[in-house]
């Protein structure tokens, strides 16, 4: 007897799965009991392959083998602009595959983006099973309203790799209106803005009697909360006048201009720590400052929202109300 259906937020940088359990939305713990799960997956000298929070938890001092932001390379070809301007942000090696794509370099092996995110894939179904007692076979993945062709298929695979029956892909925006319960709210135009970790969604929605019509989609798949923390990892490194470092520091530094991110959501002022090979670097970052450095990104999000509302022929406001999605909204 087939298993249940669960639901999968396949994120660029973290993943979450859900079940429906007596008509109510349950969000799956992973085995650590985390609701989401790093989309980060890593290989050990040993030959050890490693998903998740424990991946991440070791990028620092192995960078080159630790594979995250796959998403931004799924079904892309590598001479692209955007994917050449994401490879100047990865600490791997992001190599040209025999057909153009973009495939990631680990060893002496090169893998496509679908494989790795298989990995991440069958991690969240091992979870969903462990959670559930029970096998899992079909799913439902959510994908970027505007992902083309070659990404979609590309999910597809990585889908049927990492063993599970996809019923049917579904975009992004379409699932944040129904999980907030837009699908009971009335009549009427809504705005779903999602800023995710490595992608920006923008989708206008019409909803009718309960049915969703999405009447414009825009977005921009080299935007998320990756750029925001590289961008202040650069300024950081600039303000220090330590330019020229190592993936590892590199590595360290990124991570540290996350978490000092995260922290500016509740403080104005955050003290930046990274530790890195030439010893520990100190920086007092205000809320002012991280706003100063990342306004461009913001811009470029706004643009976005305003192209979707020129093609949906509507003003700001006709739109009811806005859905806020993604953790780095």
């Amino acid at each position: 007897m087939p298993g249940k259906l669960i639901g999968i937020d396949l994120g660029t940088t973290n993943s979450c799965a859900c079940v429906m359990e007596g008509g109510e939305r349950r969000v799956i713990p992973n085995r650590e009991g985390s609701r989401t799960t790093p989309s980060v997956v890593a290989f050990t000298d040993k030959g050890d392959v490693l998903v998740g929070h424990i991946a991440k938890r070791q990028a620092v001092t192995n960078p080159q083998r630790t594979l995250f932001a796959v998403k931004r390379l799924i079904g892309q070809k590598f001479d692209l602009p955007r994917v050449q301007d994401a490879l100047k942000r990865l600490p791997f090696p992001v190599v040209k595959a025999p057909n153009g794509d973009a495939w990631l370099g680990v060893g002496d092996r090169d893998y496509a983006p679908p494989e790795i995110s298989a990995i991440v894939l069958r991690n969240m179904k091992q979870s969903a099973e462990a959670f559930l007692h029970e096998e899992i076979v079909d799913a439902v993945i959510t994908v970027p309203a505007y992902f083309d062709d070659a990404q979609r298929q590309a999910t597809k695979d990585a889908a049927k790799l990492a063993g599970i029956h996809l019923l049917r892909l579904i975009n992004e925006p379409t699932a944040a209106a129904i999980a907030y319960g837009l699908d009971n709210a009335s009549e009427g135009v809504y705005a779903v803005y999602d800023l995710g970790g490595g992608t920006f969604d923008i989708s206008i929605l019409r909803l009718t009697q309960g049915v969703f019509e999405v009447i414009a989609t825009g977005g921009d798949s080299a935007l998320g909360g990756d750029d925001y923390d590289a961008a202040l990892a650069d300024w950081v490194l600039h303000q220090l006048g330590l330019e020229a470092v190592t993936a590892a520091d590199k590595s360290a530094v990124r991570m540290a201009a996350r978490a000092c991110k995260e922290a500016l959501t509740t403080t104005d002022l955050v003290a930046f720590k990274a530790i890195l090979s030439g010893g520990e670097a100190h920086f007092d970052v205000k809320k002012s400052d991280f706003e100063a450095v990342t306004a461009a990104l913001t811009a470029r999000s706004m643009a976005a929202v305003r192209r979707a509302l020129r093609d949906a022929h509507l003003a700001r406001d006709e739109v009811q109300g806005v859905v806020m999605v993604g953790g780095s909204t």
